[in-house]
């Protein structure tokens, strides 16, 4: 459980230097100082208050036999707030002790009356493991708290719907298991009296929209079965959190942002690697291979195209070896610095944006420790999505109990476990969103005490912005969670999962808000429901399948060839990636490469194996314009909004020397194509004005592929997405637009909000890319500025000063 009153204490070793003593202990190993920017965020104290009145006896003993004497002043206003029957969520930092706000009202009902029920929904496995050990903890009889996911034993479950009163699950089992199966749990349903979403500001963009309809379905059910319960959410701060877990669940949200917890002073360094020596390597990226090496044709020649949906990590040893470095890799330079905190004495967590980059930075770290003091690499291991319940399991205990002294993890560690006893955190590139920035650093700080966070740039354009523009981070407001329920792509599906449920009346549309009607009658013209007069019947025996997060498909099992062991999953949609046939994939930093990929079994077979290169996805991109939804005249530039046809393949993939980047080959690859439709956001130029500008014909292509680039980069300054959500495509001449077109696309069917985010914050998202090209500096382009980690076309052609001078044509005609 978090931190929630100045009683609770976190064990740990004995006190190692002071943040500032290490941070300083760091800057000076290498010959340049590589720290831009350091932060002071000044400790506070805690503003306590009463224990509620209703709050009974009993349940005030258990949270004092665990260390909390008192609520803070946010926990007692939104508990008092849930227990009195409104909807809340409270948006305050990490460690503030969220869980309590939503832990005492339900508890205190499930005391008060023996037949009420509780349902929790966690985004992760590990938050909601975490929770019920916080619960059972309390040792309150009669409440029987219980996990029910796709861990949950069979032998299990019936136990589970028939007796547990606060059952702790997550949206894909509330939608997969408990709604289909709504007769079953007809009973907990009945009397269900409270829902807690913890960690809502994960639910964005598609995953956000589809959990908004699964929870409009959730209360479409409770409401057949005569329950109304309480919605109490619990986020990260973000921009307006009212208004966000208002679309989330369709009910007006009463907020509470004043955080009274205390808090330790954090210092918070932005870090920029060093750039490498000129010898260190070619100064240029490899152009890509002819069409002829190639299984499929290629892109039109004058488009480029910066891959989007589904998104992946980078397929790399580095976190961008498909580009030559200009400065030292980001995951070598964190992977430094873990060593160097372990060698200290000091529990570090570091955050790597992909799965491989985790356990690159782990084995580097461990290799470092054990050329250190044999031995010592065993205190660090690798925490990441795809890893078995076991080994999930055990890695959270041995951080917990002080075996390990640090971890690199994906953001799966991000949310949950209770991780407030670290001394420090490194974050290996800018992780999206502020949100997700002080989320990440919030994970440092042991009751109060000071703690350490360090960003580490990658070579990325929004990556150098923030480095060299701290006010960016610091003085700027969290942003808001994006989501839209009304996406067709979404909607249309969760209706049909609804209406498998129970029939669809007309009262129900109104549930599901805008575009409802339309989304029913599509449904009936397709054949998937059947009108008649007490509403829409669902047609067919199976129920529908849909994916919650818009990953692309089931899963993917990696398996070894030998034995047939299981090794761990990739999402459907990464898995023409990372799981290719020749692709090199790792894991627990033991390297395999794969034999083959069955898509129709959803199976990868692997073999062990340490080669000494790495492999590179490439594909191609196509795109059309479908429709326009609003479009800004500014003469010579236009900026439109509207709908996309998106085609992509994967095709080839390059295997590359780890240690020199050499390119050694390009191989064809045979894997289906990809459509989808979407929303996009585009400018146009006319040729004239990128004349004017000095921009030769011949050099347009190179100057719109760069802005693009760079575009992509820094869009996820104005919206709440990752780089690896969106994608886009340049061309001198548009078929659809017969200009000079720049696109940059939602990743996902029907769009995620992102698209619509750039178009409203258009000036102020160009403004900020021009800023990040000109304030480079680098002399013709690099990843910290115009390449990109998921060019299709291996980032050529490139013109950096052209780029200025298109994104100043546009700012100077476009209106702010």
């Amino acid at each position: 459980m978090e931190s929630s009153s100045a009683a609770t204490v976190s064990a740990g070793p004995s006190p190692g230097p002071t943040p500032a003593d290490l941070l300083r202990r760091l800057r000076a190993r290498g010959a340049a100082d590589p720290v831009t920017h350091v932060e002071r965020v000044p400790a506070r104290p805690g503003v306590p208050a009463p224990w509620p009145s209703w709050a009974p006896p009993e349940l005030r003993t258990a949270f004092a036999r665990r260390g909390v004497a008192a609520p803070w002043q946010h926990q007692a206003q939104a508990a008092t707030l849930a227990y009195e029957g409104e909807h809340v969520v409270v948006a305050t930092g990490t460690a503030s002790g969220k869980s309590l706000a939503y832990q005492l009202p339900a508890l205190a009902t499930l005391l008060a009356d023996p037949r009420a029920t509780v349902l929790y929904l966690a985004p992760t496995k590990a938050l909601a493991a975490d929770q019920l050990r916080a619960v059972a903890a309390l040792e309150l009889e009669g409440v029987r708290p219980a996990c029910y996911d796709g861990d949950t034993p069979r032998a299990e479950r019936e136990w589970i719907r028939r007796h547990s009163r606060f059952v702790l699950t997550n949206p894909d089992m509330l939608h997969h298991g408990v709604l289909p199966g709504h007769a079953q749990w007809s009973g907990f349903l009945r009397r269900l009296a409270y829902v807690v979403i913890d960690e809502c500001h994960t639910y964005r963009g598609v995953f956000g929209s589809h959990v908004a309809h699964v929870l409009r379905r959730l209360r479409r059910q409770c409401a057949r079965f005569g329950s109304t319960p309480v919605f109490v959410l619990a986020s990260a701060t973000s921009g307006d959190p009212s208004t966000a877990a208002g679309r989330l669940t369709g009910l007006p949200v009463t907020a509470v942002t004043e955080d009274a917890s205390p808090r330790g002073g954090v210092t918070f360094a932005l870090w920029e690697p060093p750039l490498l020596p000129p010898d260190s390597g070619p100064s240029t990226p490899v152009p890509p291979q002819s069409s002829s090496d190639r299984s499929s044709p290629p892109a039109p020649p004058q488009s480029s195209g910066d891959r989007s949906s589904p998104p992946a990590p980078p397929q790399a040893s580095g976190d961008h070896d498909d580009l030559q470095q200009v400065r030292r890799s980001a995951l070598r330079e964190t992977a430094d610095l873990l060593a160097d905190t372990v060698a200290e004495g000091v529990r570090t967590l570091a955050f790597v944006r992909s799965r491989k980059g985790a356990e690159v930075v782990a084995a580097n770290a461990r290799r470092a420790l054990d050329d250190a003091v044999p031995g010592l690499g065993d205190r660090v291991a690798a925490y990441r999505g795809g890893y078995l319940r076991e080994e999930r399991r055990e890695l959270e205990r041995a951080l917990l109990h002080g075996d390990l002294l640090g971890l690199a993890s994906t953001n799966a560690l991000e949310l949950g476990v209770d991780l407030v006893g670290l001394d420090a955190v490194l974050i290996c590139g800018y992780p999206g969103t502020r949100a997700s920035l002080w989320q990440q650093a919030g994970r440092a700080g042991r009751s109060g005490q000071e703690a350490l966070a360090v960003l580490v740039a990658r070579d990325d354009p929004l990556d150098t912005y923030l480095v060299h523009h701290p006010e960016a981070i610091f003085g700027a407001p969290v942003e808001a969670t994006v989501l839209d329920p009304a996406n067709p792509y979404v909607l249309a599906p969760q209706l049909a999962c609804a209406a498998f449920e129970a029939p669809l009346t007309p009262a129900d549309l109104a549930l599901f808000g805008d575009g409802a009607k339309e989304a029913v009658d599509q449904l009936v013209a397709a054949g998937a429901l059947r009108q008649r007069p007490t509403g829409w019947y669902w047609r067919h025996r199976e129920r529908p399948e849909v994916d919650l997060r818009g990953e692309g498909g089931a899963p993917v099992c990696v398996v070894e060839s030998s034995t047939g062991r299981l090794l761990g999953t990739v999402d459907g949609g990464s898995s023409h990636f990372l799981l290719h046939s020749g692709a090199v994939y790792l894991h627990q930093g033991v390297s395999y490469v794969v034999d083959d990929l069955d898509l129709v079994d959803g199976c990868a077979l692997v073999h062990a194996e340490e080669p000494d290169w790495s492999t590179h996805a490439r594909d191609v991109t196509d795109l059309s314009v479908v429709s326009v939804r609003s479009y800004v005249d500014a003469g010579p530039v236009g900026m439109f909004l509207g709908e996309v046809d998106v085609t992509s393949q994967v095709v080839s993939y390059q295997r590359r020397r780890i240690a020199t980047g050499e390119v050694i080959d390009t191989r064809p690859l045979d894997l289906p194509a990809r459509e989808l439709r979407t929303v996009a956001v585009w400018f146009t130029l006319s040729p004239q004005s990128l004349t004017l500008a000095g921009v030769q014909p011949a050099d347009v292509p190179g100057a719109l592929h760069a802005a693009e680039h760079a575009a992509i980069g820094l869009l996820p300054l104005m919206a709440t997405c990752d780089r690896w959500d969106i994608g886009g495509l340049s061309t001198a001449v548009h078929q659809d637009t017969e200009a000079p077109t720049v696109f940059v696309y939602d990743g996902h069917p029907g769009g995620a909000g992102f698209a619509e985010r750039a178009y409203g914050t258009a000036a102020a998202w160009l403004r900020a890319t021009r800023d990040a090209i000109a304030e480079c500096g680098c002399e013709s382009g690099c990843p910290s500025c115009v390449q990109s980690p998921k060019c299709g076309n291996g980032n050529n052609p490139l013109s950096k000063p052209d780029a200025i001078r298109v994104l100043d044509v546009v700012l100077a005609n476009l209106p702010e």
